[in-house]
This record gives structure tokens, C-alpha cells and sequence, in this order.
């Protein structure tokens, strides 16, 4: 589990994919993780199955490739990395599974205040799970939605240092993001939706 603050960005450096899955080798230094932790990658879950030093390295599921963003980058491309939260840790932002629900596209990347706001397009089925004040993991950044809007539309105010420290600083119209909803969003979601067809817990 994870709580969507990013502490730094890695590069990755080799990738491989195909119909049967792929691999991937992610370049950062100040990562130390263990063979079988958990490190969110653009918001993804993969597991450590290697570490030579300041090389990380991912399996991927086809699942994975076909879900999520990870099928598309190349060589060059920057990431968001947070290894798993371990208890005691300080829950800055909000619960995060790494269980990437779809891809959204930008629609618009605007100068507001000293930041910008950052609107996208979502999946219908995400668009319903999102509500202003509550939060979206987005590239595996929690933010705070600031609008929805009726064409499935969602908008965030995103501050200067998340987009100095993260990915997000890159983004522009038609950039493709992860989106995972909030966990306690899809739970009542589910519930109401029980509920609405007459069953009973």
C-alpha cells in the first residue's frame, strides 16, 4: 500500500515487452529496495525481482501492459517511485493500492496561481467514483480534486513543487496518465450499488 507522496523519479534505462508480459529496469540512485519489496511505478504495484546497485528491476504482467501506462514508455522516460509504507509511516496523502483501475488523457494544462490546473479526461466508471474535495491517484501523485465536470472531466490544482519533484511537470494535452480511484470511493460505491439491487449484507 502506498499514499501516493513521490520522493523521486527514476529513469528507465531497459524495457522489453510482449503479448506474454515484459521487464523493465528503472535507474535510480537514491532507491534501495530488497529483492520482493513493493515499489509503485507511475502508480503501478510491481515487485523488486532484481536490484544491481542503482538498477531496479520489474516483471510485467500483460495485464499491466495492456492497463496501464507502462506498455507505452520507452527508454529515456522518467517515472514516480515510493516503496511501500511499512507501519508507523506518516499518511500524507491518501491510500493508495498501486491497483491501476484505468488510463486517462489530458485535456488541458493551465497556468493558475504559481501552479497549474491540470484537467483530464476520465472513464466513465472513474468519473463516478470522483467527487470534488476527494482524491485520485494520478501517475501514482495524490491529488485533490478541485472540479468535475459534466463531460467526465476532472480537474486539479497541482502546485509548483509536485511538478518540480514529479512527472506531472511534463505533462501536456493528450499525455496519457494512470488513474487509480480512491479506495474508499469504489467500497461505497459497491455498497450503494448492492444495496440499489435489493441485496442485503
Amino acid at each position: 500500500m502506498f499514499s501516493g507522496i513521490i520522493r523521486l523519479k527514476g529513469e528507465i534505462v531497459e524495457k522489453k515487452a510482449s503479448l506474454a508480459g515484459g521487464h523493465l529496469v528503472v535507474q535510480a540512485a537514491a532507491l534501495s529496495p530488497k529483492i520482493g519489496d513493493s515499489v509503485a511505478v507511475s502508480g503501478v504495484c510491481l515487485t523488486v525481482t532484481a536490484s544491481d546497485g542503482a538498477r531496479h528491476h520489474f516483471d510485467l504482467a500483460p495485464e499491466t501492459l495492456s492497463r496501464t501506462t507502462l506498455g507505452r514508455l520507452k527508454t529515456g522516460d522518467l517515472v514516480n517511485l515510493e516503496p511501500s509504507l511499512r507501519l508507523g509511516d506518516s499518511l500524507d496523502g491518501h491510500l493508495v493500492f498501486g491497483h491501476v483501475d484505468a488510463t486517462a488523457e489530458v485535456v488541458s494544462v493551465l497556468p493558475e496561481g504559481e501552479g497549474v490546473r491540470l484537467t483530464l479526461s476520465l472513464p466513465e466508471e472513474i468519473a463516478a467514483l470522483s467527487a470534488v474535495k476527494g482524491s485520485l491517484s494520478v501517475d501514482g501523485v495524490s491529488l485533490t480534486v478541485t472540479a468535475l465536470g459534466p463531460d467526465g472531466t476532472v480537474s486539479f490544482a497541482v502546485l509548483p513543487f509536485t511538478l518540480a519533484e514529479t512527472t506531472l511537470g511534463q505533462l501536456k494535452p493528450r499525455s496519457v496518465v494512470n488513474v487509480e480511484a480512491d479506495m474508499i470511493a469504489r467500497y461505497v460505491a459497491r455498497s450503494l450499488s448492492l444495496a440499489g439491487g435489493g441485496l442485503r449484507q
